[in-house]
């Protein structure tokens, strides 16, 4: 099984259809509205708008797990994300990346290793996975390892499709 064969409904609902992302380079990142990294999508923005034509997107994975930091709609967090940061990057519905309640997409992520070799559990909101075109994951960054850092940006321009 790849991520692309994972099912999850979209942000506004209706399935979110991640198999129309085999071939391109995938960003996923569980998000949060009201946490102190909620800065960062401004430059998951940013790589959007730099990448889109380049066979690239970021997927948002709104999840309320860390402290309660996600606890809107989805309606609200559509809002929010496009009023504040001028989101255009597809979003999903709100899940959970730990526990019993795991989503699939996310058992098929913990397993990979960051930087530090960390596995496993999701340590806060804005952990980022690459997927690559393949469905393979890439490369996971810690969730302070800013969108626009030299690590992210060369992991996306290695895999990104040729």
């Amino acid at each position: 099984m790849s991520v692309f064969d994972v099912e999850i409904e979209g942000l506004r609902g209706g399935p979110a259809d991640l198999e129309q992302y085999r071939g391109k380079a995938v960003l996923v990142v569980n998000v949060a509205s009201r946490c102190g990294l909620t800065p960062q999508y401004s430059g998951l923005e940013r790589l959007q708008e730099t990448y889109a034509g380049r066979g690239f997107t970021v997927l948002g994975v709104p999840c309320n797990q860390f402290m309660g930091q996600e606890p809107g709609s989805s309606e609200e967090i559509a809002e929010f994300c496009s009023a504040t940061y001028g989101v255009t990057f597809p979003m999903t519905e709100k899940i959970e990346v730990n526990g019993d309640g795991r989503h699939p997409l996310y058992r098929e992520l913990v397993g990979v290793p960051d930087a530090e070799g960390h596995t496993g559990d999701i340590r806060w909101n804005f952990e980022k996975f690459l997927i690559a075109p393949d469905g393979a994951v890439a490369a996971r960054f810690a969730p302070q390892a800013e969108p626009e850092s030299a690590e992210v940006v060369t992991a996306i321009e290695k895999n990104l499709p040729t």
